[in-house]
């Protein structure tokens, strides 16, 4: 099976959800992260800090150089992340849009390059 990354696509001036939005989207998304479980799809999961909490670290002159801030300023900034093993882009896809229903933001689907490893 091939490894997918579904990335969440976040806008960087969205509005929070209200607490009561939010617990609501929280348990579609347990409930997502369960289904891939149980298919034997999920291989790693999680949300990421703001943008603001990212350090770049470059490699200039045989040395290291450290940035606060993200790399890209952008209006879309990848919020969280999921790793999951799908037979065929098609599956990818549909678990792609169970993603998508679930948390109500744009989710990109993306193989890796080569084959998973058995």
């Amino acid at each position: 099976m091939k490894h997918y990354l579904l990335s969440i696509v976040t806008p960087t001036d969205g509005v929070p959800p209200a607490p009561a939005e939010m617990e609501r989207i929280m348990r579609n998304v347990e409930a997502f992260h369960r289904e891939l479980q149980q298919a034997g799809a999920l291989v790693f999961d999680g949300g990421l800090s703001a943008p603001g909490t990212a350090t770049v670290v470059r490699a200039e002159d045989g040395d290291t150089v450290f940035t606060d801030g993200p790399y890209i300023e952008g209006k879309e900034y990848l919020g969280g992340l999921s790793i999951i093993k799908a037979p065929d882009p098609d599956a990818a896809l549909g678990w792609g849009g169970k993603a998508a229903l679930a948390i109500g933001l744009p989710i990109e689907v993306r193989p890796f390059e080569g084959e998973a490893e058995a």
